[in-house]
């Protein structure tokens, strides 16, 4: 069945004027299906609600409904209410009105529907392997059992079966020992990063971010007010000495250690005990961003930066956007216990919380044993398309191109050094033949950049459209 539309985004009546309302009732009707507000098959407030919502009489708005269907912008189905009529073509053109002195016209952009992910799109799981029937079913349950309490709003720090699930998750995973209490459901990393920002900085403090880094780590801290400080990032990882001697004193370091994001490197356990003793020692804080920790094709996923923290310095960071799928708009923050209140009180001030609806499928998920099944299984899927994309590479280019292979992730980087084009060129040729490759050195700030194209291959769900893909950017790069 059709939703009803609202009548909430129409022009609302004017006594004041010689038109009559029934008029007026019909004008904004006709208005609204010819700029696409309302569209065929979407049905409409019956007239005795509707007389009754804009406090006229009924049969000013059934007069108003049988001029529309008179003209065909209405259609009737009995019991089944009024619709705009299905047989009007999905884009009508507007009506352009003469317009008066004193009057503005109205925005003509329309809202853009969420497009599919693109050819080799960084930071997307692999969509088609996401197990939908499950997750309806879940859903299904989870709304038939809706009670008034779950209409309500929740706690602003996230739902507690989810909080407890993840706590679990989290132990037992990423060795990370945390009771649920320090558990905080956001609405991503972006969501994640600002709670910590809001609790912990001031406007113009100095943070640490890794060099090539993840963009959206940026745009938060700009937002915040904070001062961003580029610690280059090797093989080893984030070069630690590198911060001390540009902002010893910064109050705090955002690192991703399991697969720093973009190179793909891990950061070793010399530098992870290095950074914690900077932390200790300067009284700083540290994010630890896991963004794709449990991708790792090599051995066990290795333990979080957080599991090592002996000083609680750690404030660890997890998103459910790359191990189910981004539409969900989950993400968590573990803090430290001697920080609990304070981001609860952060929490309350500031957010109203994630859906409670979305939180508590999520909470079933883990809890009923899918969630590990899907990880075991995605984790052996990703390894088969990574290397379906690696031999499709190599087979369209030969020498001319190097692949990085990390122990773990959710793209490679591709390089030609051989060729006079920067990265940024040959990204803006894969792009325009519809590949979503991105060029490395625009993760980096200003000074020497590496040159690379980043590929996501999560997507790539055969030999046959690996082979394709690689032919079209064989083709586009020339």
């Amino acid at each position: 069945m059709n939703k009803t539309k609202s009548t909430d985004s129409l022009p609302a009546l004017d006594r004041s004027k010689r038109t009559p309302l029934s008029r007026q009732v019909y004008e904004r009707f006709r208005a609204a299906i010819e700029q696409g507000t309302l569209r065929p098959g979407d049905r409409v407030a019956s007239a005795r609600s509707l007389a009754s919502e804009l406090g006229v009489a009924r049969g000013t708005v059934e007069a108003a409904y049988g001029q529309l269907a008179g003209e065909g912008y209405f259609s009737s189905r009995g019991q089944a209410g009024t619709v705009v009529s299905p047989s009007l073509p999905q884009h009508r053109p507007t009506r352009r009105e003469p317009r008066r002195a004193g009057t503005t016209t109205a925005p003509t952009d329309t809202l853009t529907p969420a497009a599919a992910p693109l050819p080799l799109q960084l930071g997307i799981p692999a969509l088609d392997a996401f197990p939908r029937k499950l997750w309806a079913r879940l859903a299904n349950r989870r709304i038939r059992a809706t009670g008034a309490a779950d209409m309500f709003y929740g706690d602003p720090a996230g739902h507690p079966p989810l909080r407890e699930a993840i706590a679990a998750y989290l132990l037992v995973s990423r060795g990370v020992a945390c009771h649920p209490s320090q558990v905080f459901v956001t609405g991503g990393y972006r969501a994640s990063l600002s709670l910590a920002s809001r609790t912990l900085l001031k406007k113009g403090d100095r943070v640490w971010t890794e060099e090539p880094g993840f963009p959206p780590t940026q745009d938060v801290l700009h937002a915040a007010g904070h001062r961003a400080v580029r610690v280059p990032v090797d093989d080893e990882g984030m070069v630690v000495a590198r911060g001390q001697r540009k902002a010893a004193k910064a109050r705090m370091a955002i690192v991703t250690p399991s697969h720093q994001a973009p190179l793909g490197v891990s950061m070793t356990l010399a530098r992870r005990l290095q950074l914690l003793a900077w932390a200790s020692q300067a009284n700083a804080w540290i994010v630890e961003d896991d963004y794709d920790g449990e991708y790792r094709y090599a051995g066990p996923p290795l333990p979080a930066l957080k599991s090592l923290d002996g000083h609680d310095r750690v404030l660890y960071a997890g998103s459910f956007s790359k191990v189910l799928h981004p539409g969900l708009s989950l993400g968590y923050l573990v803090v430290p216990e001697s920080l609990r209140a304070r981001f609860q009180e952060t929490a309350q001030t500031w957010s109203n919380g994630c859906p409670q609806i979305t939180q508590a499928i999520t909470a079933d998920f883990m809890r009923e044993g899918h969630f590990s099944r899907h990880l075991k299984k995605m984790r052996l899927l990703y390894a088969r398309r990574r290397a379906m994309l690696v031999a499709a590479l190599q087979k369209a280019f030969g020498d001319a191109v190097h692949i990085d292979l990390q122990s773990g992730g959710m793209h490679l980087i591709a390089r030609f050094d051989g060729r006079p084009e920067t990265d940024a060129e040959l990204a803006r040729r894969a792009q325009e033949e519809g590949l979503q490759c991105q060029p490395l050195s625009e993760r980096s700030g200003a000074g020497v950049r590496s040159q690379g194209l980043l590929m996501g291959f999560t997507n790539v769900a055969s030999a046959a459209q690996a082979q394709q893909l690689a032919a079209t950017l064989r083709a586009a790069l020339g």
